[in-house]
């Protein structure tokens, strides 16, 4: 009777989770594991590809993993950046282009479950910087990507206006009170990108937002599952 017990009040608990994190948005909104699978299968470009194995050249730095992030505890237990097939495509071309003068990229997220986002939300519900979860973000649909430009020489990264995850104004894809070189590299990562078709975000330098983004679900898939 006592693990029976237990294994109940693991279920309730578990339920319990799953329901604060839907409290913003209506469920059904919102594809789990199964659901995921049945619209791959319908449209395979709906797979959601792990980039490293579509670009090898290009360098993880998966904030989420660690603790080293806004959040000061590991969001992920997996390193891995994950994106929907045409994203990944696109990121390929970026890359070839990058590197005719000697750039590459480096990734910080991708892919990101919309539980994080919710928890995201619930410690800084500051939505220039944190995507409201009654309307989801486009992590949460595999068609975001953060990342930054590396030199292919040195390995590393090139002279931006903040670090990853800075919340100030500084981090304004347009913001002027920059240095020379900031900004240069700022506007290049800018036009590389959206050549390919990915628009910045107004108020986060690193945050790329691909086109295509409304053809596809919000997702809270975990990492390792996939």
């Amino acid at each position: 009777m006592g693990r029976y017990f237990i294994i109940l009040v693991f279920i309730v608990v578990g339920l319990n989770a799953r329901a604060q994190h839907y409290k913003y948005i209506d469920s059904t909104k919102i594809s789990n594991i199964a659901r995921y699978k049945v619209q791959v299968k319908a449209n395979p470009d709906k797979q959601l590809v792990e980039i490293k194995k579509y670009i090898p050249q290009i360098v993880p730095d998966i904030r989420y993993a660690t603790t080293n992030n806004f959040m000061h505890r590991r969001m992920y237990t997996v390193a891995k950046a994950y994106a929907r097939l045409p994203v990944v495509k696109a990121l390929q071309q970026v890359e070839a282009e990058l590197k005719t003068q000697n750039l590459g990229l480096k990734i910080y997220d991708a892919y990101r479950p919309y539980s994080v986002t919710v928890d995201f939300y619930e410690k800084t519900p500051d939505t220039n910087f944190v995507a409201n979860p009654r309307l989801g973000s486009k992590h949460n649909r595999g068609c975001a990507i953060d990342l930054s430009l590396i030199d292919l020489r040195t390995g590393k990264e090139l002279d931006m206006p903040t670090p990853f995850d800075s919340f100030s104004r500084k981090a304004s894809a347009n913001y002027p009170n920059l240095s020379q070189l900031q900004i240069s590299n700022r506007e290049l990562l800018k036009a590389v990108m959206a050549k390919y078709g990915f628009r910045v975000l107004s108020t986060e330098w690193w945050h790329y937002d691909f086109n295509g983004w409304s053809d596809y679900e919000l997702l809270d898939v975990p990492l390792q599952k996939l």
